[in-house]
């Protein structure tokens, strides 16, 4: 039976980013899905401004920017006469530190094809039709084991064995180094490791969806119309990329004793004419039609043993302020890259705790912020001139997400509270500046793409540190060193790499500005998700190198390598 470093289960946007993040690792990845074709669901409307910049690293956002569109400004109706329009994203617009200023509308089977597509350019193909069955957690008879795994192992897994044997309802069973669930709200890996998943479901909240077509012309495609009655609403938001197509979501119609009825391109038509200036017969076409409930729900753990959950397989929520989609690509950023330095034998596998100890909270947090969300937007809706521009506030852009509770956000110097500059723990800035030896213009988040860690040094007192990491850790380790130069600094023997902060934006997103001690510096360490790990003054290097050694061993002297494949950019 042949192993695989990590056996993904469902190929939703999650399952895809992680494999993506996975392979250009060189990391063995299979991911297998139940359906027997890619499902063509446009469920999510599309990724916020923090699941674009994670989708940059991996080599897609200007493909996605291509295939989508920007949000849309809402055009709201009552009594089928237009009310109000509101555009939630007219003040939004891309800043030093954050490239992309709003989220952006593109169709969910469109990104997966794009993902497919780029995971397909590492050699790793979708494997449709495969329905896991059963996972067993153990360790084979005379099953062989090197030194640096079953050191790198944790307790727990020890205690599970050494790997996973996988069961499919068709087809050899399979065996990998670890599972990581992706398969949604219905999750059967969840199921099968008996985790909870605690919460509730309204009954009463229900929408009804669909892919629909319209009449050629039927309405105006440049605007996200939504119909807000007292006995219900129609919402039709057009799909980029179609001609025809739009999004419908619609209060569902009711039997005699108030039941919502299951929805039919019938029912739609009728709701159409019910709730709008348009005829019924303007719907041309209904398809993947779908009741939606109002689910708000979370696993107990996101890891057992070798199994991990991530996505909706770990949480579902309101679907306020669109962030279900976006929370499942943020969940795969976080774990991709630990999994990734576990199997290189690099970090101890208690690295993966860390992927729980942070990704829970937020998920607890999303699930708070989108029933409020939600509530805002069910009040909002009431009034005429309401509507969904209520669910979208500065939280659900993403980029305020960070760990400062984490474990892998100790070490380096405690800022005082009003000081500026990210902590250990938040997203790391991004920031214009140059190449500092061809002067071409680049961004931070440019420096930091590709599975790799990052070490910024802000002054001349950064220079040793920076020296004794490229020596400990040169070569393909997964970390690289980058000297950020201010402006008037002389750059005569400038190391290729470093960039130049010409505009200041790099000091004034990281608070590095200048000090009274001309030798003075700052270190700043940046994970491979884009997350501060320490910021510690340039002559503390044990801070750093401790940091360091725990995420990628002694460095050199690792005794693996893992197989490294840059972003293609």
């Amino acid at each position: 039976m042949g192993m695989t470093d990590v056996l993904i289960v469902g190929a939703g946007p999650t399952g895809l980013v992680l494999a993506c993040d996975l392979a250009r690792r060189g990391v063995a990845v299979r991911i297998v899905d139940r359906s027997p074709a890619p499902p063509r669901t446009s469920r999510a409307k599309g990724p916020n401004p923090r699941s674009l910049e994670i989708l940059d690293d991996l080599g897609v956002a200007e493909e996605v920017l291509a295939a989508g569109s920007a949000p849309l400004p809402m055009l709201k109706y009552r009594d089928r006469h237009p009310v109000a329009e509101a555009d939630p994203w007219a003040d939004s617009a891309p800043s030093p530190d954050a490239r992309y200023g709003r989220g952006w509308l593109i169709a969910q089977w469109r990104l997966e094809g794009i993902l497919r597509d780029r995971l397909a350019g590492y050699g790793v193909h979708v494997e449709p039709g495969r329905e896991v069955v059963g996972l067993a957690q153990g360790r084979g008879e005379g099953e062989g084991e090197s030194e640096s795994e079953s050191e790198s192992e944790s307790e727990s897994e020890r205690a599970y064995g050494g790997h996973v044997d996988v069961t499919y309802a068709d087809g050899p069973a399979g065996r990998a180094r670890y599972v990581v669930g992706c398969d949604g709200a219905h999750s059967s890996v969840r199921k099968l490791l008996g985790i909870g998943f605690e919460g509730t479901t309204a009954e009463d909240q229900v929408m009804v969806c669909g892919d629909v077509d319209l009449a050629d012309g039927a309405l105006d495609r440049t605007r996200w119309h939504q119909w807000f009655d007292e006995d219900g609403a129609v919402m039709l938001c057009p799909i980029p990329g179609t001609r025809t197509g739009w999004w419908f979501q619609a209060g569902p119609e009711r039997d005699g004793r108030g039941r919502p009825l299951a929805p039919t391109a019938d029912g739609f038509r009728r709701l159409l004419a019910h709730h709008t200036a348009l005829p019924g017969r303007a719907l041309t076409r209904a398809e993947l039609l779908s009741t939606y409930r109002v689910n708000v729900r979370m696993a107990d753990r996101f890891r057992a043993g070798r199994v991990l959950l991530a996505g909706d397989a770990a949480h579902v929520h309101a679907i306020a302020g669109g962030l279900g989609m976006n929370t499942g690509i943020q969940d795969a950023f976080n774990l991709g890259w630990k999994l990734g330095l576990v199997l290189a034998g690099h970090a101890d596998a208690e690295l993966l705790d860390t992927y729980e100890e942070e990704r829970l909270p937020v998920a607890a947090r999303t699930l708070d912020l989108t029933s409020e969300r939600l509530r805002a937007t069910l009040e909002a809706i009431r009034r005429p001139g309401g509507g969904l521009d209520a669910a979208i506030t500065p939280d659900t852009t993403g980029l305020g997400v960070g760990y400062r509770w984490s474990s892998l956000a100790a070490g380096g110097r405690a800022q005082e509270a009003g000081e500026p500059g990210p902590r250990a723990g938040d997203r790391a800035p991004d920031a214009p500046c140059a190449d500092a030896t061809t002067g071409e213009p680049t961004r931070l988040h440019r420096v930091f793409a590709g599975p790799r860690t990052t070490v910024l040094g802000f002054g001349p007192g950064s220079a040793a540190v920076l020296r004794a990491t490229a020596d400990a850790y040169g070569g393909d380790t997964g970390v690289r060193v980058c000297r950020v130069y201010a402006a008037h600094e002389d750059r005569a023997g400038a190391e290729p790499g470093a960039v130049v902060d010409d505009a200041g934006h790099v000091a004034a997103a990281y608070g590095t500005g200048a000090s009274g001690d001309p030798a003075a510096g700052t270190v700043v360490v940046v994970r491979p998700d884009h997350h501060v790990g320490v910021l510690a003054p340039a002559d503390d290097a044990r801070s750093v190198r401790e940091y360091l050694r725990r995420l990628h061993g002694t460095g050199r002297s690792a005794e693996r390598s893992p197989g490294m494949v840059d972003a293609v950019r």
